[in-house]
C-alpha cells in the first residue's frame, strides 16, 4: 500500500505511546484515523490535539479484550468513514512476577489485552479491509515475542502468539495474492508507559494479583530503562509507515536484536541451551 491520503486507519491503544505516535503519523499522511483506548481521559486529549491540528479523527473508548467492544469499534469506524484500510492492533499491558506467584486473573488480563485483542482485531477488520480494496494490518508483538524473559510469563506467551498469528496471516494473504498484507512490530525498549499499565486494570481482576519482590524489581528496572534509554515512539511510527509502504513483514525497532535471534538459533542447533540472550 503506497497511497495513504484520504484513506482510513484504526489504531488501538492510541491514547499514549506507540499507538498515539502511530495515529499522529498516519493522520499526518492524510488518513482519517479512529483512535481506540480504554483510558478515556487520555484518549479525549489525543483526539482533541489531533483535531486542533486539522486532522479528521474519531475517538472510540474501547476495551479491546472484549469481542463485543471490538465489533462495536469496527461498526463505529464504518458508520463514520465507510471503509477501513489500515489497522494497527497495538494495545498492550504487562504484569510481572514469578510464574508460581501469578494468578489466573493475571494470565487472563494480559492474554485478553495482548493476544485476544489482536485475534479480535484481525477477525473484525480483515473482511472490512478486503472489502475496501487494499490495506494493511500491523500487529504489535515485542522482542519478548522473539525471546522470553523472566518475570513476565503472560506477556511472553501473548507476544509469541502475536508473532505466530501475524506470520500465519501474512502467509495466507500472500498465498491468495491479496492486496491486503500484514506486518508484525517487535519493539525493544521504547519510551512508553507500559510498565504502569496496571493503572487501567479492572479492580476485580487486580484483586487477585499477588505482589512480589520480582515484580518490584522488574518495574523499577524496566521503568528506568524505558524512560532513560527508550526509543522515541515517533521513530517507531516512522518505521511502521515505511514497513507498510515497503510491505515488510518484520518491524524490529532495535537491530541488535537480530544478533540475539542468531544466538537463539545457534543454541537450538547446538545443544538446546537457553543462554542465548544479551551477555549470553
Amino acid at each position: 500500500m503506497q497511497d495513504f491520503a484520504g484513506k482510513v486507519a484504526v489504531v488501538t491503544g492510541s491514547a499514549s505511546g506507540i499507538g498515539r505516535a502511530t495515529a499522529t503519523r498516519l493522520a499526518g499522511e492524510g488518513m482519517k484515523v479512529v483512535l481506540a483506548d480504554i483510558e478515556e481521559a487520555a484518549l479525549a486529549e489525543a483526539v482533541s490535539d489531533l483535531t486542533a491540528a486539522g486532522h479528521e479523527v474519531l475517538g472510540v473508548p474501547t476495551d479491546v479484550s472484549s469481542w463485543e467492544a471490538v465489533q462495536a469499534l469496527a461498526e463505529r469506524t464504518m458508520e463514520a468513514f465507510g471503509a477501513v484500510h489500515v489497522v494497527h492492533n497495538n494495545a498492550g499491558v504487562v504484569v510481572s512476577g514469578p510464574i508460581d506467584a501469578l494468578s489466573i486473573s493475571d494470565w487472563e488480563w494480559v492474554l485478553g489485552v495482548d493476544l485476544w485483542s489482536v485475534i479480535y482485531g484481525v477477525k473484525a477488520f480483515l473482511p472490512l479491509i478486503k472489502a475496501s480494496g487494499e490495506g494493511h494490518i500491523v500487529n504489535t508483538a515485542s522482542t519478548a515475542g522473539l525471546q522470553a524473559s523472566p518475570s513476565i510469563g503472560p506477556y511472553n506467551v501473548a507476544k509469541f502468539g502475536v508473532v505466530a498469528l501475524t506470520e500465519t496471516l501474512r502467509l495466507e494473504l500472500d498465498a491468495e495474492k491479496s492486496p491486503v498484507s500484514a506486518s508484525v512490530l517487535c519493539p525493544g525498549a521504547i519510551n512508553t508507559q507500559i510498565v504502569s499499565s496496571k493503572r487501567n486494570r479492572p479492580a476485580e481482576s487486580a484483586a487477585d494479583h499477588e505482589s512480589s519482590a520480582a515484580e518490584a524489581a522488574f518495574e523499577n528496572h524496566a521503568g528506568k530503562l524505558l524512560a532513560e534509554q527508550g526509543k522515541d515512539p515517533a521513530a517507531v511510527a516512522d518505521m511502521i509507515v515505511n514497513a507498510i509502504r515497503s510491505n515488510d513483514f518484520w518491524i524490529i525497532t532495535h537491530p541488535e536484536w537480530k544478533n540475539v535471534l542468531q544466538k537463539r538459533v545457534a543454541a537450538l542447533a547446538a545443544d538446546n541451551s537457553l543462554h542465548f540472550g544479551f551477555g549470553g
